[in-house]
């Protein structure tokens, strides 16, 4: 890992923890160390929200413009790197490089988008109904910054955050995952090449999440929380918020319906399966966890999904041809293998993979169920692996009931040819996003975020850097 920065990063400089500790970094695919980084405390994380909160009122004054610029060379720095990112994402995360490549364009959508929208911030001026009084409206940063990142899009996720942050005027403290913390200070490094002052952006990679996070949500100096992961850390980090009322955004658990109805073109529901859970290995909350698929086509579209998975190719992302890569470590194959096991005892059958690989490395196979039992566990949690799991429905009020019938609403898929039953379904779907007829609903220029316990506000679209301003009202006579 020449050159790949693993100090913590504060107030504009590499530092090591205070009180010396480090974390290992795994290769997934080989279950080796790559590296140590520095693994921060309490006390780094006191320093870091320190250079936060003395950088934020000069940030804020900074012009729109220049903000703006910031983050355009930061786009231009990430493509120009992106071969050496995405072969660092792939270390220490798993993806194939292809995928790892994509991600890192995707990231620097994020900075290409906000930096357009760090200019287009808009206030208002007016008279008050009573015509007594005018009103002025301003916008202005919501003040220093809590963002915490998931590991299975260690770059993308931090480019989501960090893009809107700098356009709105905030400053921030970033917590990447333990498990991918050398993207995040790679980012960091771009930033500041890209000329984002001192301060503005700490990097805090822990292993004690709990011990360096609490301590900012209840200190009443953080005024804005940015969370991706789960929906079980997600309630705990609601409840920090509370004491000082901290703003948050949380994009949370999924777990997302795939509805094939009868007048399906097939080839296009079988390519949007594959898109939407073999993305990342099934790593994502956007990924399909329960396929709905209609009685009268559903032997076909399980033949045609089995054609297709046991054809993608299995090993290290570092390899050519690889399509799938390991998963992230031995506690989430675990994880998947426990929920394949159980659905198997309650009557699924297996129509390929199911069985863990010898060896090195957390593989798991690309792996189609069907039979599913309705009270198989992993109808109830988020799979996070490469597991398709199919269940029949007879009618479209069946599979919409069934669809909702959970706590979580990020995404749902729906794939028929009508356009009626198409929009008619779409607005029934308890799901803050909707991919009719395609398997890819993230994109920059979209808002991304979910209903109920899939999170509270949203990324990315003209609707992204609302989460990080506040409206400031002036009243004044009018004369």
């Amino acid at each position: 890992m020449t050159g790949t920065p693993t100090r913590l990063f504060v107030g504009g400089a590499w530092t090591d923890a205070a009180d010396g500790a480090t974390l290992p970094v795994d290769d997934p695919a080989t279950g080796e160390i790559l590296c140590r980084v520095a693994d921060a405390g309490p006390e780094d994380a006191r320093l870091a929200e320190d250079a936060a909160v003395r950088a934020q009122e000069e940030w804020a004054r900074t012009a729109p413009r220049a903000r703006s610029e910031i983050l355009r060379r930061a786009y231009e720095i990430l493509l120009d790197r992106a071969d050496g990112l995405a072969r660092l994402m792939t270390s220490e995360m798993g993806k194939p490089l292809a995928e790892a490549r994509g991600e890192v364009a995707y990231a620097a959508e994020f900075f290409r988008w906000f930096s357009e929208e760090a200019v287009r911030v808009e206030g208002g001026h007016g008279v008050l109904p009573d015509g007594r009084h005018r009103m002025l409206l301003s916008r202005r940063p919501v003040g220093p910054c809590l963002l915490i990142t998931p590991w299975n899009f260690p770059l993308a996720m931090g480019a989501r955050k960090i893009g809107p942050a700098v356009a709105a005027g905030c400053t921030m403290v970033l917590k990447p995952a333990p498990q991918t913390p050398l993207s995040s200070l790679a980012l960091a490094d771009v930033l500041a090449e890209a000329g984002l002052p001192d301060g503005v952006l700490n990097v805090v990679p822990t292993s004690r999440a709990g011990a360096v996070c609490e301590p900012l949500l209840r200190g009443g100096r953080i005024r804005k929380l940015s969370f991706t992961g789960s929906t079980r850390v997600g309630r705990l980090l609601l409840a920090q918020c509370a004491d000082t009322v901290v703003r948050a955004s949380m994009e949370l658990g999924g777990n997302a319906p795939f509805i094939v109805f009868d007048d399906a073109d097939l080839d296009v529901a079988v390519n949007g399966a594959m898109i939407a859970k073999m993305r990342n290995m099934g790593e994502a909350c956007t990924a399909a966890n329960r396929f709905f698929v209609h009685r009268s086509v559903a032997e076909a579209f399980a033949r045609r999904l089995t054609r297709r998975m046991e054809a993608l190719v299995v090993g290290p992302g570092t390899r050519d041809g690889v399509d799938v890569g390991p998963l992230i470590d031995a506690a989430g194959r675990a994880k998947v293998e426990e929920l394949v096991a159980d659905a198997v005892r309650r009557g699924a059958r297996i129509l390929c993979g199911g069985r863990t690989p010898e060896g090195p490395g957390c593989f798991y196979p690309p792996t189609v169920l069907t039979d599913v039992g309705a009270d198989s566990r992993l109808m109830d949690t988020e799979i996070f692996g490469p597991v398709a799991a199919i269940l029949t429905f007879d009618d479209e009020d069946e599979a919409v009931r069934r669809a909702n019938d959970t706590p979580w609403g990020l995404v749902g898929y729906v794939f028929t040819e009508g356009l009626d039953r198409a929009l008619r379904v779409s607005e029934r779907l308890e799901a803050g996003m909707v991919g009719l007829n395609t398997g890819l609903v993230s994109h920059p220029a979209a808002p991304f975020g979910g209903v109920k316990q899939s999170g509270l506000g949203r990324e990315g679209g003209t609707v992204g850097i609302e989460e990080f301003l506040e409206y400031q009202y002036v009243a004044m006579p009018a004369r």
